[in-house]
């Protein structure tokens, strides 16, 4: 029979519910968290729509602070006619605020846009460069940034830390850090490195799809038994990698 959901009770809310996972390490645990994660997600994809490495660049810039919809909504009719930085520059900038109005801080983002074009052109030959010191040092790029562009374009095994990622790794108990940077560095040294190219878009489609931040899907977690957080609700039972390939598709 299906377990029945139970409501977090009030008065013991805060109470951890004790991990089912021994006494195993930090890095015993998180091979098996990912080990889990790939087994109900072999082939984890990020979610912004591109054509080569410069839309994923845009398409990246653009999505600070909106949503990945909202963003492949507004950049499907723009990577048609501008898919190139030359072609970028040639939009302008008043013609792409045109385009991505609908994508807040639209209007910063068109000139940080704008300038990474030209700054592409001038010192990559208008290609992206696969360094990092070189990508943070374009208009509108940070660490974040690029991370998912060394990752996704170029397969580097590269973590980005969003909020989402932030999260999980909290409520797993993978990294501790106060900052982005401080979860970063604490990922990467528990995650083991056959995990690390996909590492980072399976921790943000667990937060983005299951560990929600207001009410955590711990019912269709596959990692719901080693999880220790003060906000799980549900009593786990066995692994569930037939819930969490629910919960994602």
């Amino acid at each position: 029979m299906p377990k029945t959901l139970r409501p977090r009770p009030a008065a013991t809310a805060t109470k951890r519910t004790p991990a089912r996972s021994g006494a195993k390490s930090s890095s015993e645990r998180a091979a098996e968290i990912f080990q889990r994660f790939a087994a109900a997600n072999p082939e984890p994809r990020g979610e912004l729509v591109y054509a080569n490495p410069f839309t994923l660049l845009v398409a990246v810039v653009l999505s600070a602070q909106a949503t990945d919809a909202g963003v492949n909504k507004a950049t499907e009719p723009l990577f048609k006619v501008a898919d190139t930085p030359r072609k970028m520059l040639e939009l302008g900038e008043e013609g792409l605020q045109e385009r991505i109005k609908t994508i807040g801080l639209y209007r910063n983002k068109a000139k940080n846009v704008i300038g990474l074009s030209r700054a592409l052109i001038a010192e990559h030959r208008g290609e992206v460069p696969r360094q990092r010191e070189a990508l943070e040092a374009l208009p509108g790029v940070g660490r974040k940034t690029a991370n998912v562009v060394l990752n996704t374009a170029f397969g580097e095994p590269t973590l980005a830390v969003d909020t989402h990622v932030f999260r999980v790794a909290h409520r797993l108990g993978l990294a501790s850090g106060k900052t982005p940077l401080e979860v970063e560095t604490g990922l990467l040294k528990v995650i083991p490195e056959r995990y690390l190219q996909h590492a980072h878009h399976w921790l943000i489609l667990h937060g983005r799809y299951v560990c929600q931040a207001r009410r955590p899907r711990c019912d269709a977690c596959v990692v719901c038994d080693l999880c220790t957080s003060r906000d799980k609700w549900f009593d786990c039972g066995p692994p569930k990698v037939a819930a969490q390939r629910k919960a994602l598709s």
